[in-house]
C-alpha cells in the first residue's frame, strides 16, 4: 500500500476535525442534544411538531458545505468511488442497520460520545472501527476486489 502524497491533506482534515469538535460542543451546550447524524435524520423520518426546522437546516448546511468551500476557499476535490451501485446501496443499508442496532452512528458515538467519556460510545466506536477494518481486509485481501 502506498500513500498518495498528492491527495494527502492534513491541513483541511485537521481544520475539519476542529470545526466538528466546536460544532458538536456548541450543539450540546446550546441545545442539550448530541450531534449524531443518524439521530438527526431519523427525527426527520418520524417528525414531531417543532422539531423539523433545525434538523432540515443542519442537513442543508452539511449538504451545501462542499459548495461553499469551493466558492469561498477555492477548495475543490475529485470524488472517485471505486464500486458499483449495488455495492454502494448495500453498504448504505448495512451502515444504516448498524447505526440503528448500535443506537447511534460514528458521529454520535465517535465524536460526541467519546468526548463525554461514555463507555458505551467507546465500545460502539471500537466495534465500528473493527468491523470496518475486517470488512476492508476481507474484501481487498481475501476476495481480491
Amino acid at each position: 500500500m502506498q500513500i498518495n502524497w498528492i491527495a494527502f491533506t492534513p491541513g483541511p482534515a485537521l481544520l475539519g476535525g476542529i470545526i466538528l469538535g466546536i460544532a458538536s460542543s456548541l450543539f450540546i451546550l446550546l441545545h442539550g442534544r448530541i450531534l449524531g447524524i443518524s439521530g438527526i435524520i431519523a427525527g426527520l423520518l418520524s417528525p414531531r411538531f417543532g422539531d423539523v426546522h433545525w434538523r432540515l437546516i443542519l442537513l442543508l448546511g452539511m449538504l451545501s458545505a462542499p459548495f461553499w468551500a469551493a466558492i469561498l476557499f477555492d477548495f475543490h476535490t475529485e470524488v472517485v468511488i471505486d464500486a458499483d451501485w449495488f455495492a454502494i446501496i448495500l453498504a448504505g443499508v448495512l451502515v444504516g442497520f448498524g447505526a440503528n442496532y448500535g443506537s447511534g452512528c460514528t458521529s454520535g458515538h465517535g465524536i460526541c460520545g467519546l468526548s463525554r467519556l461514555s463507555p458505551r460510545s467507546l465500545v460502539a466506536t471500537f466495534t465500528f472501527m473493527a468491523a470496518g477494518f475486517f470488512t476492508v481486509f476481507v474484501i481487498r485481501h481475501v476476495l481480491g476486489f
